[in-house]
C-alpha cells in the first residue's frame, strides 16, 4: 500500500469523526428548530393574551373613570347614550358602551338603539351584582352580533348600593385580526369560549368551522380546556392536513372568564424550513469533504506523512470545537507550511469571533427590543395624528359655528384641547421612535442652559439645592433647542418627584470623547467626540431590573395618573434622532445620573441665517388638488379648503391624481400625504405631477417623516405641514406655498 494511499486512509479516518459530529449537530439543529418553532407558537399565544390583559386593564381604567362622570349620574337616557357615544368614538377596539339599571335591564348605549333589552341572565351581570370588580364574559353582543368580551363593573354608591353596572363589549374579531397581520399570516388564530362556541375563526389554512358553530366534544376543546395539558396539540383536519394547536396559559383573566386563545400552523409548514436547512447543510458538508479529500489526495504525493499527520490531528480539533488547537511550530516550507499557518490563524480568528459573538448577542437584543418598541410606537403615533388632524379640524369647525351657544361653544374647545393634549402624546412617541420632525440649530448647549436656568429651577421647590457647572467653551452642536428645553425638564422633573424629602440636583455640561467601550443603554458603542450634559441627583436611586426598563414606552414605577412613562421614552429617542447617546448610572439610595452626549459639529456653522419665510394672508381662490388615502382627513381638508374659498378636486392615492394631473383644466397647487398605501408616496407623486405640469406648486402633509423629504428636481423647496394642525396653520402654508417663485 503506498503512502499517499495510507495517508489518504488517515484523513478520512481524521475526517469521519468530526463529519459524524457535524451531521448529528444538523440533525440536531433541524430538531431544534421545529421545537423553537413549537416554541414559538405557545409564546405567540400568550403574547396575545398578555395583550388582551392589557386591554382589559385599560378598559377597567376606562370603566373607574366613566363611573365618576356626571353625564353617567342621570336619568335621561339619550344623554347619557350621547354621552357615551362620544366616549365610543375615542375607543373603536369596542363596539358598544352601555349602562344596566340594577334591575338587569338597559338603559342607555354608545349605539343609541333605544332598545329594550333584558340582561339579567348574563353571567357578567350575575357576577358585577355579587362583586365590586371588573367581571367578564365572552359572548356574541345582542346588539351588535359580533363576537366580543363583554368587560363589566359595578357602580356602587358611597353606602355600597349598585347604582348601575357599566359594559364595555371589547370587540375580539378586530383585535384577532390586529395579531394576525402583526404575524404577517404564517399563524392561525382561533378563540373558542368554554362551551366550544367558535368566537373568531382563523381566516386560512382550510379551517372549517364556522363562526358561532360549536365544536364541543372535540379534541382540539378538550386540549384547550385540560388545566394540566402538554405544550401543545395536533389535530387532524377531516379533510387530511395535520395542525399544531397552543393555547395561551399564563393569562388569568382570560382563563377565569372561559376563554381560550389558541395559536396553530400547518405541520408541514413547521418542519419544511428545518428540513430545508438540514438538506442544504448534509450537501455542504458531503461538497465540503468531496474537496477536502480530492486536495489530500495531491497534495500527499509531494508530502510526508507526519505532516499530514499534524493537519489531521488539527482538523480533528476543529471538528470538535476546540478553537484554542494550534499546529505548533516547526513548519515545513511550501503550501502544507502555509496550510499550517493559515489553519492556526483562522483558528485563532475563530476564536475570537466566539468571544466577541456572545458579546455582541447581549448589545443586540437591547437595540432590537428598544428597535421594535421604536417602529410600534411610531405606527400608533402615525396613525393617532390622522386621527387628530380630524378631531382637531372639525373641533375648531364646531367652535366657530356654536360661538352663540356658550355651552356647546365650551364642549367643542374642550375637545380641541384634548385633541392637543393627544398630539402632545404623539409627539412623544414620535420622539422615543425617533420619527419626529426636529428642526436643529448650531448652538452652544452651556448658552442655552444658562438661558433656561430659571425654568429649571423653578419646578424644584426650595427644598431642592440646584448646582449648575458648565464647563467653558463648549464645542458647537446641532440640536433641536426645543427638544432641548423638553428633555432636561423631563429628567429634572424625574429627579424632583424622586426626592420628595430634598436632596441636591446638579446639571453638568462639558466636552468629552467615547471610545467603543462606552456604552449608551441599549449596549451600543458609538466612539467619537461629544458635548456631555449630565443631570444627577441624591433620590432614591432605582434597582438594576427597573434601571433597564426605565426608557421603555409606557413604563413607570409612579402611581396611577402621575405619570405617563413617556419622559424617559422621549428623551432616549430625541437624543438618538439627533445623532447622539444615552447612558444612565443608578442605584438604590444613591441616586441617579443621566448623561445626554451630542455629537460635536464637525464644521463651523453657517453665519449667514436664512431669510424668514414670508407669510400672506391664509384666503385665495385657486385650484388645489388634494391626495390623502384616509378618507376622514381627506374630506376634513376639502371642507377647509372650500371654507378658506379654493376650489378643490380630491383623490385618495398617486395614480388617481396622475390621472386628474392629465386631464384639461387649471390646477395651482398639489397638497399630498408623504406616506400613502399603493407603492407611490407623495414624493414620487410630486416628482411625476410636475413633470406633467412644470409650474405646479407642492405642499406636503404628513403624520410623522421617519427621513426628511426629499426634493424632486423641479418642485423646489419641500414644505411640510405636520399633522394634526389647525385651519390657520393650513391657510398660512397654503399662501407660502402658492407665493413662493416657481423653479
Amino acid at each position: 500500500m503506498s503512502l499517499r494511499t495510507r495517508l489518504l486512509i488517515l484523513v478520512i479516518a481524521a475526517m469521519l469523526v468530526p463529519a459524524i459530529l457535524v451531521g448529528l449537530r444538523f440533525v440536531q439543529n433541524r430538531s431544534s428548530e421545529i421545537n423553537a418553532a413549537l416554541a414559538n407558537l405557545t409564546a405567540t399565544a400568550d403574547d396575545i393574551a398578555s395583550d388582551l390583559d392589557e386591554k382589559i386593564q385599560g378598559t377597567a381604567q376606562l370603566h373607574y373613570g366613566l363611573a365618576r362622570a356626571r353625564d353617567l349620574d342621570t336619568r335621561d337616557k339619550a344623554a347619557c347614550s350621547a354621552f357615551l357615544s362620544e366616549v365610543r368614538e375615542e375607543y373603536p377596539q369596542f363596539t358598544g358602551i352601555l349602562t344596566i339599571d340594577p334591575d338587569g335591564s338597559l338603559f342607555c348605549d354608545s349605539l343609541r338603539t333605544n332598545r329594550t333589552l333584558d340582561l339579567r341572565d348574563r353571567a357578567y351581570f350575575k357576577q358585577a351584582l355579587a362583586s365590586r370588580g371588573i367581571a367578564l364574559e365572552p359572548v356574541f353582543g345582542r346588539l351588535t352580533g359580533l363576537s366580543v368580551l363583554q368587560i363589566a363593573y359595578p357602580v356602587r354608591s358611597e353606602t355600597g348600593a349598585l347604582k348601575l353596572v357599566l359594559l364595555a363589549s371589547f370587540n375580539l374579531r378586530k383585535f384577532a385580526e390586529f395579531h394576525d397581520k402583526r404575524l404577517l399570516g404564517q399563524k392561525e388564530i382561533l378563540l373558542l369560549d368554554s362551551k366550544g362556541t367558535v368566537l373568531v375563526a382563523p381566516s386560512r389554512g382550510g379551517w372549517t368551522e364556522p363562526v358561532g358553530t360549536s365544536i364541543a366534544g372535540s379534541d382540539l376543546l378538550r386540549f384547550a380546556a385540560t388545566p394540566d395539558r402538554k405544550a401543545y396539540q395536533e389535530v387532524t383536519d377531516r379533510d387530511g392536513p395535520t395542525h399544531v394547536w397552543a393555547v395561551a396559559a399564563r393569562s388569568p383573566s382570560t382563563r377565569d372568564a372561559g376563554l381560550y386563545i389558541m395559536v396553530g400552523r400547518s405541520e408541514d409548514g413547521l418542519v419544511a424550513a428545518a428540513n430545508r436547512r438540514l438538506y442544504e447543510d448534509v450537501a455542504i458538508l458531503a461538497v465540503a469533504s468531496l474537496l477536502l479529500l480530492a486536495a489530500v489526495w495531491i497534495l500527499a504525493t509531494v508530502s510526508v506523512g507526519r505532516q499530514v499527520g499534524r493537519l489531521a490531528t488539527m482538523a480533528k480539533k476543529l471538528g470538535l470545537g476546540d478553537l484554542s488547537a494550534r499546529i505548533p511550530p516547526p513548519h515545513p516550507g511550501g503550501e502544507l507550511g502555509g496550510l499550517m499557518t493559515l489553519l492556526n490563524g483562522t483558528a485563532e480568528s475563530l476564536e475570537q469571533q466566539r468571544a466577541a459573538i456572545a458579546d455582541l448577542s447581549h448589545k443586540l437584543s437591547q437595540s432590537q427590543k428598544m428597535e421594535a418598541m421604536g417602529q410600534l410606537t411610531g405606527g400608533v403615533a402615525h396613525d393617532f395624528n390622522n386621527l387628530l388632524t380630524v378631531i382637531l379640524g372639525n373641533s375648531e369647525h364646531l367652535a366657530d359655528r356654536l360661538a352663540g351657544n356658550k355651552e356647546l361653544h365650551r364642549i367643542a374647545n374642550d375637545i380641541a384641547t384634548a385633541a392637543e393634549r393627544g398630539s402632545d402624546l404623539t409627539r412623544s412617541l414620535l420622539a422615543f421612535a425617533r420619527k419626529q420632525p426636529l428642526r436643529p440649530r448650531d448652538i452652544d448647549i452651556a448658552v442655552k442652559i444658562h438661558e433656561m436656568e430659571q425654568l429649571l429651577r423653578r419646578p424644584l421647590g426650595e427644598h431642592i439645592e440646584c448646582t449648575f457647572a458648565l464647563e467653558p467653551d463648549l464645542w458647537l452642536t446641532s440640536v433641536d433647542p426645543g427638544q432641548l428645553t423638553t428633555a432636561l425638564l423631563n429628567l429634572v422633573l424625574n429627579a424632583r418627584d424622586v426626592m420628595p424629602l430634598g436632596g441636591k440636583l446638579t446639571i453638568e455640561a462639558r466636552n468629552t470623547s467615547l471610545g467603543e467601550s462606552d456604552l449608551d443603554v441599549n449596549g451600543e458603542p458609538r466612539p467619537g467626540d461629544y458635548v456631555m450634559v449630565a443631570v444627577t441627583d441624591t433620590g432614591s436611586g432605582m434597582t438594576a431590573e427597573v434601571a433597564s426598563r426605565a426608557f421603555e414606552p409606557f413604563f413607570t414605577t409612579k402611581e396611577v395618573g402621575k405619570g405617563t412613562g413617556l419622559g424617559l421614552s422621549m428623551v432616549y429617542g430625541f437624543v438618538r434622532q439627533s445623532g447622539g447617546v444615552v447612558q444612565m448610572q443608578s442605584e438604590p439610595g444613591h441616586g441617579s445620573v443621566v448623561r445626554l452626549f451630542f455629537p460635536r459639529l464637525a464644521t463651523p456653522p453657517n453665519e449667514q441665517p436664512s431669510p424668514a419665510e414670508r407669510i400672506v394672508a391664509p384666503d385665495g381662490s385657486e385650484t388645489i388638488l388634494v391626495v390623502e388615502d384616509d378618507d376622514m382627513v381627506r374630506a376634513y381638508v376639502e371642507s377647509e379648503l372650500k371654507t378658506l374659498g379654493y376650489r378643490v378636486i380630491a383623490a385618495s392615492n398617486g395614480p388617481a391624481a396622475l390621472e386628474l394631473l392629465r386631464r384639461p383644466g387649471d390646477i395651482d397647487l398639489l397638497l399630498t400625504d408623504v406616506v400613502m398605501p399603493g407603492g407611490m408616496f407623495g414624493p414620487e407623486l410630486a416628482r411625476q405631477a410636475t413633470g406633467l405640469r412644470p409650474g405646479l406648486k407642492v405642499l406636503f402633509t404628513s403624520g410623522y417623516t421617519q427621513n426628511p423629504v426629499k426634493t424632486p428636481d423641479g418642485v423646489g423647496d419641500a414644505r411640510i405641514l405636520t399633522k394634526p394642525f389647525r385651519r390657520k396653520d393650513l391657510a398660512a402654508m397654503l399662501r407660502s406655498a402658492l407665493s413662493a417663485p416657481p423653479r
